[in-house]
């Protein structure tokens, strides 16, 4: 059975406070991505948010068990999808939420290791098993996320061609990059890389692959690193890096990157909105729930 967990518990604070584009973007969304979740702006027709359209993706990549983490201060994601539990069951899909807490004086949760940290601790009946882990204000495609379905390594990640992401280069110099050996395992994943380190990888890789956080993971094998991660010293947040840096230094040769070249629709501020709802209109007739 396929296992997945999408990560829905950010306070979307970049979406929040970046300005409005000066595109035409109608007033309702605004409204939203000052209010809620970023995968629940409503760019589809008849007002589907962003994630019904993952969502969908998911189920025809054959994913049968879906988890959704949601910080415990946020209620839409849990609301909206709690009237469609049915429509999920009749397509064979177990769907459930998880919750991660925002601590007392803090204003956000503590980052995406402590976000993934509490979906597995929801389900301990998947200690042993492998299951896939992605973003919920990406629109990953069926065929990435089918990669890590079948993927029969022990854990691994979709390694995107930089090249092949539609975004300005302002934007993409800013993704973290990824190291790997000679088999394509991966060594290190760097986060606000230099020039001098880009340059490298370019010139052994001969592309530049990024990481849009997209893995497949063991679950007894990420679990314990969770659990122990130390908090980011300036962020101040449990970051999935710094957990799969612990994974692959105990466990080389742990976490195969399969590379890939296609665009990833990202919701990450205000300038996005447009674009992605002109992208799913495009891409998107109909969906099935």
């Amino acid at each position: 059975m396929g296992r997945i967990v999408i990560l829905a518990g950010g306070v979307s604070s970049r979406m929040r406070k970046s300005d409005q584009s000066s595109e035409n973007v109608d007033q309702m969304l605004i409204e939203d991505a000052n209010k809620k979740s970023k995968s629940m702006i409503r760019l589809g027709d008849n007002d589907r948010p962003f994630l019904d359209y993952l969502l969908f993706n998911v189920y025809k990549a054959g994913y049968k068990e879906i988890v959704i983490l949601t910080n415990d201060k946020d209620n839409s994601i849990r609301e909206y999808y709690s009237t469609k539990l049915e429509n999920f069951s009749n397509l064979g899909i177990q769907f459930t939420f998880a919750i991660q807490p925002i601590p007392e004086g803090r204003v956000k949760p503590f980052g995406t290791a402590d976000a993934l940290y509490y979906a597995l601790k929801s389900k301990p009946e998947w200690n042993g098993k492998k299951f896939t882990m992605c973003n919920s204000d990406n629109l990953y495609s069926v065929s990435a996320l089918m990669l890590m379905l079948d993927s029969n390594y022990s854990n691994s990640m979709i390694d995107y061609n930089r090249n092949g992401l539609k975004y300005e280069s302002d934007r993409t110099d800013k993704f973290s990059i990824t190291q790997k050996d000679n088999e394509g395992f991966i060594t290190n994943i760097i986060e606000k890389p230099s020039k001098d380190e880009i340059a490298i990888i370019l010139n052994k890789d001969g592309y530049i692959g990024v990481s849009m956080n997209i893995f497949q993971f063991s679950y007894n094998m990420i679990f314990p690193f969770l659990e122990t991660v130390p908090l980011h010293p300036v962020r101040l947040e449990k970051e999935l890096p710094t957990a799969i840096k612990l994974l692959i230094d105990n466990y080389p040769k742990s976490l195969f990157a399969f590379p890939l070249e296609e665009h990833v629709p990202d919701l990450t501020d205000k300038a996005d909105i447009v674009k992605v709802k002109q992208y799913l209109e495009k891409e998107f007739k109909d969906i099935s729930f």
